[in-house]
């Protein structure tokens, strides 16, 4: 299977049809990306389409020297944080939250739905900036490196709004909770 470089020259060059590996390899990511900056799986998912959709037509504009992954979700990001602005205008909308649980006890599984809940609430409470750094790093598992990257931040920029978001996380928290390690809520 080509690399990305090769298929996007190829695409490009005008062969079309080969976007489709490039949907097909990174849906997934961008889907999971999208749902936890939005929270609400169908809107995250049309925002996919959407954020493709923009891609295939801003690929002229693509340089090689950077890597397309990283261009990707720059994509993606501004076109979220486009729509959590458009939406704050608006209206103010419900999160709707799809969770599964796998409960040892009823009691547990009450437990961890209601943790999990507030977690989620925390996090969606959080500003645009600080959410977006918070779900890469924590949700999506990514380094501080890949993250400045991918949000062409520097590194020391990444780790000033992860911090922050931390204390911002932890006062929400400690209303709704009593309080808590955001790292161990997480299982960090």
């Amino acid at each position: 299977m080509p690399d990305d470089r090769e298929l996007i020259e190829q695409i490009q060059a005008g062969n079309h049809q080969l976007y489709s590996q490039i949907i097909d390899r990174y849906n997934g990511k961008i889907v999971t990306y999208l749902y936890k900056m939005i929270g609400n799986m169908p809107d995250a998912q049309d925002l996919a389409q959407d954020v493709f959709t923009k891609t295939f037509y801003l690929l002229k504009d693509y340089r090689p020297e950077h890597k397309f992954s990283s261009w990707l979700y720059r994509i993606a990001s501004n076109h979220c944080l486009d729509e959590i602005r458009r939406r704050k205008r608006t209206e103010q909308t419900a999160i709707v939250e799809e969770q599964i649980v796998d409960p040892e006890t009823p009691e547990t599984a009450l437990l961890k739905k209601e943790r999990d809940a507030q977690l989620e609430h925390s996090i969606m409470l959080l500003d645009e900036e600080y959410r977006e750094v918070f779900v890469l790093h924590y949700l999506q598992r990514l380094s501080y490196r890949e993250i400045s990257e991918r949000l062409s931040l520097t590194e020391s920029a990444v780790q000033m709004r992860l911090f922050r978001a931390r204390k911002e996380m932890k006062k929400s928290l400690t209303k709704t909770m009593g309080g808590g390690d955001v790292h161990e809520m997480l299982h960090v």
